[in-house]
């Protein structure tokens, strides 16, 4: 298997897990996960949907990007790792609101800066590729809240 159908299957696999994430936020609500609804409630509601939203967002960004970097379009590298980092950092943040933990204030603080980041590489490609505009919107959402418990 050459590097580009390499990157390409896991393009694929990305999109996939993407749309799977989509799918099970859209579960959640509409009822299927009433039940674990209160653990996400609390002080971080607002927090736990921004960086849900991110992961979610990210995810479609980074497969776009692999397409596009097997397409042999290196413009894409600079958000890809800016993504891939964000995803990181947003997935814990989400795990960890979701929790109520102590760490969240901390935690936040660095998730705001790979948002930042983040938005900033996706803003080079807002006009041309949609999933960069959706991953900036919701990377500039996930910083609102990020700032309001930030420590």
């Amino acid at each position: 298997m050459n590097r580009r159908n390499a990157l390409t299957q896991a393009a694929a696999t990305l999109l996939a897990v993407a749309s799977t994430a989509s799918l099970a936020q859209d579960h959640a609500h509409h009822g299927h996960m009433a039940a674990s609804a209160p653990a996400a409630s609390g002080n971080y509601k607002a927090l736990i949907g921004a960086s849900a939203d991110c992961v979610v967002q990210g995810q479609a960004c980074l497969a776009h990007c692999l397409v596009l970097l097997a397409d042999g379009d290196k413009s894409m590298g600079p958000c890809a790792k800016s993504v891939n980092q964000m995803l990181a950092v947003c997935g814990a943040l989400q795990s960890l609101a979701a929790q109520q933990s102590a760490l969240v204030p901390a935690l936040a603080k660095t998730a705001l800066r790979a948002c930042e980041e983040c938005e900033k590489e996706c803003r080079v490609h807002e006009k041309h590729h949609a999933t960069c505009k959706a991953c900036m919107e919701a990377c500039a959402n996930c910083i609102k809240q990020c700032k309001a418990v930030a420590a």
